[in-house]
């Protein structure tokens, strides 16, 4: 769904990955439930004791989503967001 009165669109998370080039790296991706679109987020864990949750959903701005140009990549996006928004509320923790 967009809100046009920010410019925000809300995004599934579809991807949860570590990083090859950097330790206590989490790679966050959230996509568009048509899979067209992403917005990749990264955490760093700082200690064991870092909790830090993470939605089914997140709001992210229009500027900040990169293209899926791969059309095998962009319907593995659109089925797993589908998928999340269907058994998912956008705040449930995952």
């Amino acid at each position: 769904m967009r809100d046009e009165s920010d410019d925000s669109v809300q995004v599934w998370l579809v991807e949860r990955t570590y990083s090859d080039d950097e330790q206590n790296m989490i790679i966050l991706t959230y996509a568009t439930t048509d899979g067209e679109r992403y917005f990749r987020k990264e955490r760093a864990l700082t200690s064991f004791g870092d909790v830090r949750e993470t939605t089914a959903a997140v709001d992210a701005d229009l500027d900040n989503l990169g293209s899926v140009n791969d059309p095998d990549l962009q319907e593995q996006y659109a089925a797993e967001a589908q998928r999340m928004a269907d058994i998912h509320d956008p705040d449930d923790v995952i």
